[in-house]
């Protein structure tokens, strides 16, 4: 812990990263009960910590916590139910595309990419049309991902975006589709 105030940032790193993999080896008990009573930043870090704890009941926690009101926990729900990709977390990462929060739906379009899904097009299509260098960023990687070659013309619309990411997440996805 107290390296992590260190004044060279790689120790500073390897001790953010010695603590995460101490987490990991928490229980389950030990990581809900931070969640429960620390600070935001304790949240949500425990929040991570739930995504390399092997056991079921982290699924209910995650949806838990995607449904709350701070945006940052939202955020780091999504992004660890995305990284677990599990199927039981699909119905969530769906709902969170309607999301209030720009962030949150740009991380569930990503977290979307990992399932591969052709199912998921149509929902993910709109997205395109964001036109906000974030949404239709996210949008075109996870359709390239998906592989739907049907799309090439809408992904190719974004080669012309105004949004320098839009661009460059447009040629990627076009060499991810078959």
């Amino acid at each position: 812990m107290p390296l992590l105030k260190d004044p060279d940032p790689e120790v500073r790193q390897a001790a953010s990263r010695a603590l995460e993999a101490l987490e990991a080896a928490e229980s389950l008990e030990e990581v809900f009960d931070r969640l429960k009573r620390g600070d935001r930043a304790t949240k949500v870090a425990a929040i991570y910590a739930l995504g390399r704890i092997p056991d079921d009941r982290v699924l209910q926690i995650l949806n838990y916590c995607a449904a709350r009101p701070e945006e940052d926990i939202r955020c780091a729900a999504v992004s660890v139910l995305g990284e677990l990709a599990r199927p039981e977390a699909l119905p969530t990462l769906v709902e969170k595309l309607d999301d209030p929060s720009t962030p949150v739906r740009a991380l569930a379009i990503a977290a979307l990419s990992r399932y591969r899904d052709r199912s998921l097009v149509s929902k993910l299509v709109p997205f395109l049309e964001a036109n906000d260098g974030f949404l239709d960023a996210e949008a075109a990687l996870t359709l390239g991902r998906i592989g739907d070659a049907s799309l090439a013309e809408a992904i190719t619309g974004l080669l012309s975006s105004p949004h320098d990411k839009t661009r460059a997440a447009a040629a990627t996805a076009l060499a991810q589709l078959p």
